[in-house]
């Protein structure tokens, strides 16, 4: 055999002697394969890659390698496959990549042209989010509303929704701002609840609230005093409205115009003279069905009353007439808003029965007294 055909064999030196043996003695090692994922963690919906890198491919032009892959949703190209996460749960994945190498279509055929590996990936749970809850204003009166506002966090940005709840009185609205309406709540403090979710239906609360305040009562209105009239300058008609008295009437018709669920009462005063006289016409009139009782009082504030009603136009359902405890030829009067109690506030006073007490006509002097009598008022 000459050296020049020795193609298919190989020299072994071995004991100072020359041996010819076939060539192949030295056999190919088997292609290996390693795989990994990136990430090996994350969330649904993130993209994750898995690599694959053989080792000992042989290095025959005419060979070829070609890849397939194996898993949940994995799709390959090559040394390379992608995952789509979007649906997949949490939880681990295994993808499987297998090569194989050798002539064109007959890949993998031979012992040692083929090898497979698997690269794992950890699909993490959405974390929950975060809210935080305030209202503005915080005490409110009833009736009123405030603002209530919510700041939700997602770790992962998903999208969130809002949802309120408040243990009394109304609360609407939607995205971070709702409005709280305290009608129908009482007094006090109204707890509020925020709550926001994600599309992973994880929810977080916040919780935060309003006080209701109501305000004081209003004051209690009480009787007023008003102007008061003399009646001691005309001694022949000591009763009789005359024009200084008309002007403290004029006022208090006003004042009962401005004020139209306002009352009056006209409280009549007596000197003692004339309680004298009336009670004794009283004693009398006990024992006599016809006597007339002249009192003073009353007569001076049925007088005034008569000429508020005729000629102010004030109703009569709105005076009052009595008779006070004071001593003088005068009349006190008074104006007595809504929701005050003229019994509460002036003391000493007795109505009067305006059937027992005939009005006296506002009207001058008979000749005969008129050198007598002041000069007309």
């Amino acid at each position: 055999m000459s050296l020049r055909n020795m193609k298919s064999v190989c020299l072994v030196l071995a004991s100072a002697s020359i041996a010819l043996i076939p060539m192949g003695c030295k056999k190919a090692p088997p292609i290996t394969l390693a795989c990994a994922a990136t990430p090996p963690a994350l969330f649904a919906g993130d993209p994750v890659t898995v690599t694959a890198t053989p080792g000992a491919v042989s290095t025959k032009k005419k060979n070829s390698v070609v890849y397939s892959w194996t898993g949940t949703g994995v799709t390959g190209n090559g040394a390379t496959a992608t995952v789509p996460t979007a649906s997949l749960d949490p939880g681990s994945y295994t993808v499987k990549g297998t090569v194989k190498e050798g002539k064109p279509r007959k890949e993998g055929l031979k012992p040692g042209q083929s090898a497979e590996c698997s690269a794992s990936f950890t699909v993490k749970e959405f974390e929950p989010p975060t809210v935080s809850c305030s209202t503005n204003p915080s005490t409110i009166k009833p009736g009123d509303t405030s603002t209530v506002t919510a700041m939700g966090t997602s770790p992962q940005n998903r999208p969130l929704t809002y949802s309120y709840a408040a243990a009394a009185g109304t609360i609407s609205g939607s995205g971070t701002t709702a409005t709280f309406s305290s009608t129908g709540a009482p007094a006090g403090s109204v707890g509020i609840t925020c709550t926001v979710a994600d599309d992973k239906h994880h929810t977080a609360n916040a919780e935060t609230g309003v006080t209701i305040v109501a305000p004081p009562p209003p004051p209690i209105p009480h009787t007023q005093a008003l102007c008061s009239m003399s009646f001691d300058k005309d001694k022949h008609r000591s009763t009789r409205v005359d024009n200084e008295a008309k002007a403290c009437l004029d006022e208090i018709a006003l004042d009962l115009q401005r004020q139209s669920d306002a009352k009056a009462v006209i409280a009549g005063d007596s000197n003692a003279k004339e309680k004298a006289k009336t009670a004794k016409e009283e004693k009398f009139a006990a024992k006599h069905k016809h006597a007339k009782v002249e009192d003073s009082a009353a007569q001076r504030a049925v007088n005034a009353k008569d000429y508020l009603v005729k000629e102010k136009g004030i109703d009569p359902s709105r005076i009052t007439v009595v008779t006070g405890a004071e001593d003088g030829q005068k009349v006190e009067d008074y104006l007595v808003p809504a929701g005050a109690t003229f019994s509460t506030d002036v003391s000493g006073t007795t109505a009067v029965d305006e059937s027992a007490v005939k009005v006296q006509a506002r009207k001058p002097l008979g000749a005969r007294h008129h050198k007598h009598a002041a000069k007309e008022n």
